[in-house]
């Protein structure tokens, strides 16, 4: 049932991209292959400066064995990936670095380097991550959020992946995202929390986001499809126009990107907001092309903070 096309970066992502200059990025545990081929493409893209955290050896053997010379770049010796870790967050606490990219380091390791508050990446607000999805053949993007860090989050968590999907969004162009709040049924009921939740935090948004539509409880069909929003009556500005979902839980949101991944070839770029510089959460699992938006995303919200701090 896997879908027989390719995964492809939009286009319209790396336009946007290529419109700024690239962004100096920590590449934390560069020394593998499947990290290099993401360095690699990025480069020749225009979109980063890699800064590579690892063993020099490691990254050196992994750039040759794919044509890149990555000892014309810089290199920062880690002896270990608690080493890289904190070094690569050290290079984005003193503006060495305008984005960190996670390599092959293990994930608990990676992000607990970078809350570390030694480091003053956070910026008040909670960290969440935001899939950028889209199908082939279309560059118009479905963001879903947040499906990669945050499990079961709470109502100010659900805050925090509110206003960080939003914020990437925009960054991106859309100057009123429309954001669903996804339950199984568009009436608060008890015996489903996550409706009780999404009528909660549907009505902070009224007087807390500006930015943004926000409207739920919704289901996934009243959300995407105008004719079922149609059929069933629902009216709320959102109903069949969501550009952002926002899952009730990390296991709805990572399902959903990996269906819309393996059975409709979407392409599945990733980052993290919420912190002083963008965070990209590679995979190994991850196609090329998927790596290659994901840096784009970078590119745009680092140059969007930087526009932002010159005002």
């Amino acid at each position: 049932m896997s879908s027989p096309d390719p995964a492809r970066c939009p286009a319209y992502l790396l336009d946007m991209a290529r419109g700024h200059p690239p962004i100096r990025t920590a590449v934390v545990g560069a020394g593998a292959s499947v990290v290099m081929e993401s360095v690699r493409d990025a480069v020749g893209a225009g979109l980063i400066e890699p800064l590579l955290v690892g063993d020099p050896e490691d990254i050196k053997q992994a750039g040759d064995a794919l044509g890149f010379d990555a000892e014309t770049h810089v290199i920062d010796v880690a002896t270990d990936e608690e080493d890289a870790a904190f070094k690569g967050a050290a290079h984005a606490a003193e503006g060495r670095a305008e984005a960190i990219l996670k390599g092959h380091v293990h994930t608990d390791v990676f992000m607990r380097a970078l809350l570390d508050k030694r480091f003053g990446l956070r910026t008040g607000r909670r960290l969440s991550h935001v899939f950028h999805m889209t199908r082939p053949g279309s560059d118009t993007p479905l963001f879903i959020t947040d499906g990669a860090l945050n499990t079961h989050p709470d109502m100010e968590t659900k805050k925090a992946i509110l206003l960080n999907a939003v914020e990437l969004a925009r960054a991106l162009g859309l100057e009123r995202p429309h954001v669903s709040l996804l339950s199984a049924t568009e009436e608060p009921s008890p015996a489903i929390p996550s409706s009780v939740e999404a009528a909660e935090l549907a009505l902070w948004a009224k007087d807390n986001v500006g930015d943004a539509q926000v409207d739920g409880p919704l289901a996934f069909d009243i959300s995407v499809s105008p004719e079922a929003a149609r059929i069933k009556g629902v009216k709320v500005p959102t109903a069949g126009r969501a550009d952002i979902l926002l899952v009730p839980d990390i296991v709805s949101g990572n399902a959903l990107f990996k269906m819309m991944v393996h059975l409709m070839g979407a392409c599945a770029a990733g980052i993290v907001m919420g912190a002083k510089v963008p965070i990209l959460l590679t995979s190994r699992a991850d196609p090329p092309a998927a790596r290659l938006a994901s840096a784009a995303l970078a590119v745009i919200v680092a140059n969007t903070k930087r526009v932002s701090a010159a005002s």
